[in-house]
């Protein structure tokens, strides 16, 4: 399907990726269910193998399924071309491998996802590769930190599990003006809240994992952007590393499309209803939400975003308050990972980020009490309900 430029989101998101005649009618793309491809002959198995021809022929570089899935996330997210990978580390990986070689250099957030940030930390360097973290709240940091070397700026906005804000246009200008790659993680703001593309970012990734699956039943990720870079993630890149993502996995993210605009308006109603609660509760010192009036950046927020999302994030004291509040809830369910239709709560310090020294993670603000919050679509009085009972635990 080829939108028009002047549809709604919340019609593209429910056909992207749609092509009956493609697939013998089928109104759900099928899933392709193998591993082979046949070649007609030797002429377009050599075309077909080397790339030089569209086509399928070997489970590790390709399928129907994730095809129409990669299909499907240009549209939404405005991009030239997709790859669908097994998980959200792997379309991270792939994304920055296929941009950088030893000897170049990395500018990052400080506050960002612990794993992409044990993959900076740990695998790079051993390839070559240095990396130097900023302030990501101010644009200048990126400029300040640039080297003859620097080949990408990595991006993450909201940060997890800070919320802190990225001005995105401000940071592609300064990459722009000195020739270098942008790649953003915009797995929680989602597409339906932010557009990275429209702003001048050349590569996106998603944990699909995320709200793009939205149900907590599949692990994907995607890259979606700059077709030079896509491509060489697909046909250099991945096709060593191998990250492939399974046909019945592709076929289940798709799905999770076609409900992700209703989801993701609920995801934000909830989120604010909760975050307003939760600064008004005297046992909670501070909230993190870019939907409040309070949070630093809310003006940006408001500038670069449909939405606020459905993460946030709020500060009990310390570890033991953390921990009591996170083994009282009854409602939410005590989990790492984000974007589900159910809540989800984690507390930081403690799990996700128990990898980063303590220094380090509370010179970017994961404090010591800070719990992460994915809120749900269930009803926000049922949540606030639960929360207010788990907080008298603290």
């Amino acid at each position: 399907m080829n939108p028009s430029t002047s549809q709604a989101f919340e019609t593209t998101v429910v056909h992207a990726g749609e092509d009956p005649e493609r697939h013998m009618g089928s109104l759900s793309t099928p899933i392709y269910q193998t591993a082979l491809h046949v070649f007609p002959n030797a002429e377009d198995g050599h075309l077909i193998h080397e790339g030089h021809k569209p086509g399928y022929f070997y489970g590790r570089m390709g399928n129907p399924t994730q095809a129409a899935l990669e299909q499907a996330m240009c549209e939404v997210e405005g991009g030239e071309a997709a790859l669908a990978l097994a998980s959200g580390m792997a379309a991270i990986s792939n994304a920055i491998l296929s941009i950088v070689e030893p000897g170049d250099h990395i500018v990052a957030p400080a506050s960002l996802y612990a794993t992409t940030g044990a993959l900076l930390d740990g695998l790079l360097p051993k390839l070559g590769v240095k990396v130097s973290y900023v302030d990501a709240t101010h644009a200048a940091n990126y400029q300040e930190a640039v080297t003859p070397k620097t080949k990408l700026f990595y991006l993450e906005s909201p940060a997890n599990p800070t919320m802190k804000m990225v001005d995105i246009e401000a940071v592609v200008s300064v990459a722009r003006s000195k020739s270098i790659t942008t790649v953003m993680d915009n797995t929680f703001a989602t597409p339906y809240n932010q557009r990275p593309l429209d702003l001048g970012v050349d590569v996106v990734v998603h944990s699909a994992t995320k709200y793009l699956g939205g149900h907590g039943d599949l692990t994907a990720g995607v890259i979606v952007g700059r077709k030079d870079v896509v491509d060489r993630a697909h046909w250099q890149t991945n096709k060593v590393l191998g990250g492939v993502i399974a046909p019945w996995t592709a076929w289940l993210v798709i799905r999770g499309l076609r409900t992700l605009a209703l989801r993701m308006e609920r995801h934000n109603s909830n989120a604010l209803k909760l975050a307003r609660f939760l600064a008004n509760h005297p046992k909670v010192r501070e909230v993190h939400y870019p939907g409040l009036e309070t949070h630093p950046q809310h003006v940006l927020a408001r500038r670069q975003m449909k939405g606020f999302g459905g993460m946030l994030s709020f500060d009990v004291g310390g570890v033991d308050e953390g921990r009591r509040l996170v083994d009282n809830v009854k409602l939410c369910s005590l989990a790492v990972s984000l974007g589900d239709v159910s809540t989800l709560i984690q507390h930081s310090a403690s799990m996700t980020h128990a990898i980063v020294p303590r220094e380090r993670r509370l010179a970017v603000g994961i404090t010591d009490g800070l719990l992460r919050l994915s809120v749900g679509i269930e009803d926000p009085d049922d949540l606030v309900a639960d929360l207010r009972q788990a907080l008298q635990h603290v």
